[in-house]
């Protein structure tokens, strides 16, 4: 009898004790992590070229099989709901040292994570890495990450009301499209949405004219070190945001790069940067660039845009394990307060 109360005491335990670490910055690694895999999963989505694409019938906003990989906590049960994260990567796709690290992180705290990978879904369009900036969009990865939405709230053992998106860098910039609620109700007229966004290192290249947002809380980092951010542009979609109804917090590290949660030691010079975009998308979702004025109707319109835009001045990459630290900590805070974790003292 004794050590079954041991036992029940041990699993009551562990969880308040994997909470704890999520706000501390100190995320388990290596062997605590090594042991986690991802299950493959699949869900249904579409691939609308811009916001003025969705819901406009299959040849403007196709069907499209999306695909991803979730780390799920051991204890993730229809009887004991965990909350979640959606992650979605940058324009160099998935990595194994930052969504696959921090999906096995996530899952070792108590957490599910849901890898979406919007370049596998659609291999047929680009392989390359200028060819994804110009044909995938980050209209597609909003498709995704809201689908993925749909698939983790539909699966019975997570939280439908606790579920956060994370993007990195293009994914960021996703992250905050998917904020704004006329994309919101466009993808999920059902009524799904994000608990929290978060924008890793994401440009700030949009504007929309209908500023109202979901609501929801939002978090945005980068670097002083970012070629790639333009801080004065940023200020300008954070204040947009407030103005749409959500709170705010941004963050920035004086000496990092983009990517320092990445495995690659810096720095690294990565040859286009497209700090110099600027879009703005329309009441009806119509994408016009605020430089040309033209409007980004599909392929070819998004090729001169960009090609009027992005510059050859490339900006620096560089992994920082001190910084990835902080950031951890950041973000921990920030789960933590939206899924209703306890804060300890010391993690503020």
């Amino acid at each position: 009898m004794r050590r079954f109360l041991w036992i029940l005491l041990a699993a009551c335990l562990l969880p308040a004790t994997a909470h704890a670490r999520l706000a501390s910055g100190d995320w388990p690694d290596g062997a605590a992590i090594s042991a986690i895999d991802g299950q493959p999963v699949s869900f249904e989505s579409r691939s609308p070229f811009s916001p003025r694409d969705i819901g406009q019938g299959e040849a403007r906003n196709p069907m499209t099989l999306a695909s991803g990989q979730l780390f799920l906590p051991d204890r993730a049960s229809s009887r004991d709901k965990v909350p979640a994260v959606v992650l979605i990567h940058g324009a160099g796709g998935v990595r194994y040292g930052r969504e696959l690290t921090y999906g096995r992180q996530f899952a070792a705290m108590g957490i599910a994570a849901l890898v979406v990978d919007a370049f596998a879904a659609r291999r047929e369009l680009a392989s390359g890495f200028t060819e994804r900036l110009l044909n995938i969009t980050e209209t597609m990865l909003v498709a995704d990450v809201y689908a993925g939405l749909r698939y983790l709230a539909g699966r019975g053992d997570i939280d439908t009301d606790r579920i956060a998106l994370i993007g990195f860098s293009y994914g960021g910039m996703a992250s905050t499209y998917a904020l704004h609620e006329q994309i919101a109700k466009s993808l999920a007229p059902e009524g799904l949405r994000f608990a929290g966004h978060v924008a890793f290192y994401g440009p700030c290249v949009a504007r929309f004219a209908d500023k109202r947002t979901t609501g929801a809380p939002y978090l945005m980092l980068y670097g002083g070190q970012d070629a790639l951010i333009d801080p004065e542009r940023c200020q300008e979609v954070l204040a947009d945001i407030r103005a749409g109804g959500s709170q705010t917090d941004v963050v920035v590290y004086d000496e990092a790069y983009h990517l320092w949660d990445g495995s690659w030691r810096g720095p690294r010079r990565i040859s286009r940067n497209l700090a110099g975009c600027s879009f703005e998308v329309s009441q009806s979702g119509l994408v016009r660039d605020r430089n040309t004025l033209l409007p980004m109707l599909g392929p070819v319109t998004r090729r001169l845009i960009l090609a009027a835009c992005v510059t050859d001045d490339g900006y620096l990459i560089g992994g920082d394990p001190d910084i990835r630290q902080q950031s951890n900590a950041v973000l921990g805070r920030f789960l933590a307060r939206l899924f209703g974790f306890p804060l300890s003292a010391e993690a503020g």
